[in-house]
């Protein structure tokens, strides 16, 4: 479909074009301007049907974004807002420049302003910033018939309705109830005896990390935000939780290749800012990588004495930070899944503790038998290397499962304790150990 899409534009054929849109999904033709220049992209966008332009503008980039709103008209511009759920909008003038949003604010009535201006206060990363506030809210004093009235007068313009909330007089929540309880049950009945009083609950303020492991651990479609006072002022909905729980994964596997998190798509992004989301951690590991040249350098008349020595060092190095990766990765997978707590460290020590001596003495007597059947050297010298490679395993993988629920303690994201920076450490401790074991055992 997308090349029939893409040829009918090559070809101007624009009825056909205008035609064919009807028939395909918003996400699916926003998948389409991806291959289109800014010019085509304006002309496709301007060809959608006004309520079908909403819902794939919200499915955009910011980029493409940025290009429709510089191309349209300001008329058509706040028609399409119009058709936005409340929190795609917020989304949308998070990423606009200031001059487009003051001019989409004055067209905004009053209290849509006051909403807008209060949304774009929360913090980044905040429940705040993510909640919509279309939601169905119930009295207690309704009955079920009264309520399902309500529900197709309103709900129309509701981002869900498949859970209702309950509110008494100063619009604090004292219960939930879901709509297939309302269709299934006597209409006759309040709102009162059905709604359940026992729910889950975040606040404004809240991080969206911590409301994203909400919705795993109770497996939630839509999540009521309250303020400090207990009072509902919107919902998280499963849609929104996805992106969050996309971002958030997303900047554990930037932090855990060393590099600064963006939003920004690869594609869409310049050499210039990609450079500069690297540029900075590889600065910080080059620099630390020192020490490992420090290391050798202290060691040096070792190293010249039995040369030997130096061939094995790319080995051990290089299963020390594999070793450290695997405990590592392992472990911040667990705090983010909060499968693993804080106060587990000492569970984690010691399970790493003994799966690395399984692992490390497996390593090492392979590595022993190799190094004298293979390679002819001496006994004291595979002896050195093996010893030292179980012991490095050991260390890599205790500090791998440690260092991460440290960095956590700290308030840190235990995703920068990954792969480079855990292999930049174990490194120059492998060093070190092995040098000394060389010292004890070969008397150098």
């Amino acid at each position: 479909m997308n090349e029939k899409i893409l040829e009918l534009i090559h070809e101007k054929k624009f009825g056909l074009l205008k035609e064919a849109l009807t028939e395909i999904m918003p996400v699916d033709i926003a998948e389409i301007f991806d291959e289109l220049d800014k010019k085509n992209t304006i002309i496709l966008f301007r060809l959608l049907q006004k309520d079908k332009a909403a819902d794939v503008f919200s499915y955009l980039t910011s980029q493409q974004r940025r290009d429709i709103v510089s191309a349209i008209h300001e008329t058509q511009l706040n028609e399409i807002l119009e058709e936005l759920y409340f929190d795609d909008k917020i989304d949308f003038l998070e990423e606009m420049p200031a001059n487009a949003v003051k001019k989409i604010l004055a067209s905004s009535t009053e209290e849509e302003r006051k909403l807008i201006n209060q949304f774009l206060n929360y913090p980044d990363n905040s429940a705040g910033s993510i909640m919509t506030i279309e939601y169905v809210d119930l009295k207690k004093e309704m009955t079920v018939k009264e309520a399902l009235a309500d529900i197709k007068k309103t709900g129309v313009d509701k981002e869900t309705i498949y859970t209702c909330y309950v509110l008494n007089k100063k619009r604090k929540l004292e219960g939930i109830v879901s709509l297939r309880k309302l269709v299934l049950l006597d209409e006759n009945l309040l709102i009162e005896e059905i709604m359940n009083e026992d729910f889950i609950v975040t606040h404004t303020m809240d991080d969206q990390e911590e409301v994203a492991n909400l919705f795993k651990k109770y497996d939630l479609i839509t999540l009521p935000v309250v303020d400090k006072e207990d009072r509902l002022v919107g919902i998280i909905t499963i849609d929104d939780i996805m992106d969050v729980i996309d971002q958030e994964a997303t900047e554990d596997f930037q932090r855990m290749a060393a590099m600064e998190p963006t939003d920004e798509e690869y594609l869409h992004a310049g050499v210039f800012t990609l450079a500069r989301q690297r540029i900075v951690w590889l600065l910080v590991l080059m620099l630390s990588a020192t020490l490992t040249g420090g290391v050798i350098k202290r060691f040096e008349s070792i190293l010249e004495t039995a040369v030997l020595l130096m061939v094995y060092v790319p080995m051990l190095m290089d299963s020390a930070g594999n070793a450290g990766s695997q405990s590592s990765t392992l472990i911040i997978r667990g705090l983010a899944l909060g499968e693993i707590k804080l106060e587990d460290y000492l569970k984690v020590f010691w399970k790493e503790l003994r799966v690395s001596l399984i692992v490390g003495a497996s390593l090492s007597i392979v590595n022993f038998v190799r190094v004298i059947a293979i390679e002819k050297v001496q006994i004291n010298i595979a002896l050195t290397v093996s010893i030292t490679l179980l012991i490095t395993i050991v260390m890599a993988k205790v500090i791998g499962g440690i260092l991460p629920i440290a960095a956590k303690k700290l308030k840190l994201d235990p995703a920068i304790m990954a792969g480079p920076l855990i292999t930049t450490i174990v490194d120059a401790l492998a060093l070190i150990v092995y040098f000394n074991i060389a010292h004890l055992l070969l008397g150098l």
